[in-house]
């Protein structure tokens, strides 16, 4: 009688975490989450989701900050057998290391000082469905070994406890990070590493997937639009230039931000959208061309050599000298110098 009690308070608190994590995926259904665009990068990453989905092969998505992966692997719970079990997402990032054992596996009253009752861990939430592991890169060395067991044995052990308990779960993982590089590195096992990159899937970067940075943008400012009270049918030319020229290092959320926080000040029915860092985070290659076409190739010569002569006192010839530093003969510069008109005297402009 005692151990069926104990087994009803079980799965009374599994019952009761479900509940709650059902209401956070109800909240998160409302939010406007679901995966937009037409490009053929974002097709391809689609057709890998179809293709693993029906199946419960472990699933590794990769791709920079902001790219949707969360998205993506809610797409493969809702396309996989698993759709009618709750998917739980675990931020492995967001959790202290001296935590997240107890979050992933749970553990018993009394196991360590803190545990004043027994607590089911996401895993074992999770039973039947999908756990969604986001960030796992980050984390802890001494808890990829655990996690590792877990997955090679489909079993789980609580702190404080020496029962094994069988799971069936369906394990997504997701990474900001190049894996290899940090297996490479001594910051990842090589043994988790291929045990969870069974189906990669690499999301590509919004300044990737062209057209698709308008598709998003419009469908998010509707849904902005609807949320905020405002009426707004289209987003102006010059803004939608502005949102294909920048290169977007948020991605996809730093996208949804600005669209946002564009609608909250509207008061038309035509958004308009300024980036107010789009200048200031440029990249080189992307400021280059602009310079070079307002000046000759002699004149930049010219310009170059200048810097050079200056850099060394205008001295031409021997060691660190112009020539050198320029790799030419001393003869030729002297010459090259003739020929732009380039003399001591010479303003640098």
């Amino acid at each position: 009688l005692a151990e069926a009690l104990q087994q009803i308070k079980t799965l009374e608190e599994k019952l009761r975490l479900e509940n709650q994590m059902l209401k956070v995926e109800i909240a998160r259904e409302s939010e406007h989450s679901h995966m937009v665009g037409s490009s053929a990068a974002l097709r391809d990453s689609v057709n890998q989701i179809r293709q693993v989905a029906p199946t419960d092969a472990t699933v590794l998505i990769t791709g920079e900050t902001g790219t949707g992966k969360e998205l993506a692997a809610r797409e493969i719970h809702r396309l996989s057998r698993r759709a009618e079990q709750p998917i739980i997402v675990v931020n492995c990032a967001a959790l202290p290391a001296n935590l997240i054992e107890s979050e992933l596996f749970g553990h018993e009253k009394g196991s360590f000082t803190g545990a004043t009752s027994r607590k089911i861990g996401r895993f074992e939430i999770a039973d039947s469905g999908t756990i969604f592991l986001d960030e796992i890169g980050e984390m802890p060395l001494e808890l990829q070994s655990k996690l590792l067991r877990v997955l090679q044995e489909n079993q789980i052990e609580r702190i404080g406890s020496h029962k094994l308990i069988d799971i069936d779960v369906r394990v997504i993982a997701a990474t900001n990070r190049v894996l290899y590089e940090e297996v490479r590195a001594g910051r990842f096992r090589e043994d988790l590493f291929f045990r969870l990159n069974v189906f990669p899937i690499h999301l590509p970067a919004l300044r990737d997937r062209g057209n698709d940075i308008i598709e998003i943008a419009t469908d998010y400012m509707l849904f902005c639009a609807r949320k905020h009270g405002r009426h707004i049918a289209s987003i102006s030319p010059a803004s939608r230039q502005q949102l294909l020229d920048y290169n977007w290092p948020g991605n996809i959320r730093e996208l949804r931000n600005l669209v946002e926080r564009s609608v909250i000040l509207c008061h038309s029915d035509t958004l308009q959208i300024e980036i107010p860092y789009a200048t200031a985070t440029s990249s080189p290659a992307q400021t280059k061309p602009a310079t070079f076409n307002q000046k000759t190739l002699a004149e930049v010569q010219k310009l170059h050599i200048l810097q050079v002569l200056e850099r060394t006192a205008w001295r031409v010839r021997g060691e660190h000298g112009a020539a050198e530093i320029l790799g030419l003969k001393p003869t030729t510069l002297e010459s090259k110098m003739k020929k732009l008109g380039i003399s001591r005297i010479t303003p640098a402009n």
